[in-house]
């Protein structure tokens, strides 16, 4: 193969991937559901709070009984119990009473507002004596004033944080339906490749993708799972795609993908049955990307060299992740820092270039300086905070421009 027969853009890629449809659920634990993606719409299953409760320590009254109090002039009210904790108080709050109460505490029968403990003092063992004034509803939450019954607390699609699993314990859920994770498969390819405990021979170099793309991939929530190193023979790797497929959700290659005589990705998944999507994007780094539908699994062919490799993760596969995972929505780069461009950058018309900068804190805010090195530098991806896109219509960042910095995270 001497040329890129299926080249795509950059959003001709994205829009490739959200072909793949999202795993199926399941079942877990609800100390297992954080950082999950929810499978089910979680609606209120009751109004919550389901009575009406204490927001601050102090004394449940009837407003009316304290219209007026204030410093000068306080009003006295009869002690007639403490609202137990986990407990009503069995009894109504009757004309000039009062009861005390904590945060959290039921509303006792009768009282309509709550008077803050710093406003009260205690005149006699039955009586206090109250400054200041409050209306019905002052320091208390009504029922259903947080959630109605049927209200949508947590939609489908949305990855769990710890205040959603919260959410799940207040409505006594203990299971929770779930997108499973996606399992990734994660295969090297090449004559030249050696596991990182070998000293390379002249010619030979150890392998980083396998090892750099399985930590992205736990980094995306999904589980990695390491495929070894095959050589370049057809038979040999189609043998070892056969079974990571079997074993995965979905395969990325390590090398292979580019265009010459040693290329038999392409070959190799054409002879599994699958249809190669593109082969080719362009973009820069990494323009010889290959993804392919084997059944209903992804197989992508990356970049031999690592910061390529990294950076199609970064821009296209972390949001395929996402979508196998269940993810309805997600901004593919929730951290962003505006700054200003360190130099000129040049860029090919009708590219998408994706530039990986370094931050650096000046004097009048923030700039971000290119890192330069080709897509054998390791060290260019080490070193950068984030990535930088230039995008195809344009012919380059000038001196000075502002732009949004992708940060990783």
């Amino acid at each position: 193969m001497g040329e890129f027969l299926i080249l795509k853009s950059g959003d001709e890629a994205r829009e490739i991937l959200t072909s793949f449809a999202a795993l199926a659920t399941e079942s877990v634990a609800l100390d297992h559901a954080f950082d999950r993606v929810l499978g089910e719409d979680l609606l209120a299953l009751e109004d919550t709070p389901p009575w009406p409760r204490s927001v601050m320590d102090g004394y449940a009254v009837r407003a009316r009984d304290v219209q007026g109090a204030s410093e000068s002039v306080p009003c006295y009210l009869k002690l007639v119990g403490t609202v137990p904790m986990g407990a009503v108080l069995e009894r109504r709050i009757g004309p000039g009473e009062a009861a005390g109460i904590s945060t959290g505490g039921v509303l006792p029968e009768g009282a309509d507002a709550v008077v803050m403990i710093e406003y009260v003092d205690r005149a006699r063992a039955e009586e206090i004596e109250v400054h200041r004034s409050v209306a019905a509803g002052d320091n208390l939450i009504r029922p259903g004033e947080d959630l109605r019954r049927g209200d949508m607390v947590v939609p489908r699609g949305k990855r769990l944080r710890p205040q959603d699993v919260g959410a799940l314990a207040a409505f006594g859920r203990t299971e929770v339906r779930v997108f499973r994770r996606p399992r990734v498969a994660v295969l090297s390819t090449g004559n030249e490749v050696v596991p990182p405990d070998k000293a390379p021979a002249p010619g030979q170099v150890r392998d980083v993708n396998q090892y750099a793309l399985s930590a992205q991939v736990r980094r995306a929530g999904g589980e990695p799972l390491l495929g070894g190193i095959v050589a370049d023979d057809a038979a040999a790797l189609r043998a070892r795609v056969l079974e990571l497929l079997d074993e995965s959700d979905m395969v990325m290659l390590s090398g292979g993908s580019s265009v010459g005589v040693r290329d038999v990705a392409s070959e190799v998944l054409a002879s599994l049955g699958g249809s190669v999507l593109f082969h080719g994007i362009n973009v820069r780094p990494g323009k010889p990307t290959l993804c392919a539908r084997v059944g209903d699994k992804p197989v992508l062919g990356m970049p031999g060299f690592p910061v390529s490799s990294m950076v199609i993760f970064d821009v296209f596969v972390r949001p395929l992740l996402w979508r196998l995972s269940g993810e309805s929505a997600r901004d593919p780069w929730p951290a962003r820092r505006r700054a200003r461009f360190s130099r000129r950058h040049a860029s090919a018309a009708g590219r998408e270039d994706w530039v990986r900068v370094r931050l650096e804190s000046r004097a009048d805010g923030a700039w971000a300086a290119p890192v330069l090195g080709g897509s054998a530098a390791l060290s260019t991806v080490v070193r950068a905070d984030g990535l930088v896109r230039i995008d195809a219509g344009s012919e380059g960042i000038g001196e000075g421009e502002e732009i949004e910095v992708f940060l990783y995270e």
